[in-house]
């Protein structure tokens, strides 16, 4: 049941992120559902084999690079995901900037 609501939070906060950003666009509930449902097996599956292999160059950076991880893997998303577009990468970097504040801040909220 936690599992639902957190993927439901998710998808709030997806969808929140999208409004406030114009270089993301989301065509409905049904796509921001599957987003947050892609976006997340993604930051399971895919996230935690970047950050090993771009561990020299994160520490080199002070971690920063990590923004350039989250921005590939949500441009990843929108390939993946029909209904869900990103403008470019920048636009993918605030999206994730934007959308890790949103998701706290709602988490702080029902959690």
């Amino acid at each position: 049941m936690t599992l639902l609501l957190h993927w439901l939070v998710f998808t709030v906060a997806i969808a929140v992120s999208a409004y406030l950003l114009p270089g993301i666009r989301i065509q409905g509930a049904g796509a921001a559902f599957l987003t947050a449902f892609v976006l997340g097996l993604v930051n399971v599956v895919l996230r935690p084999v970047l950050l090993l292999l771009t561990l020299p160059i994160n520490f080199l950076t002070l971690g920063l690079f990590s923004l350039v991880i989250n921005a590939l893997l949500i441009l990843l998303t929108s390939a993946l995901v029909p209904g869900f577009g990103v403008g470019g990468f920048w636009w993918a970097v605030l999206f994730s900037i934007i959308l890790t504040l949103v998701n706290g801040i709602l988490n702080s909220i029902f959690f």
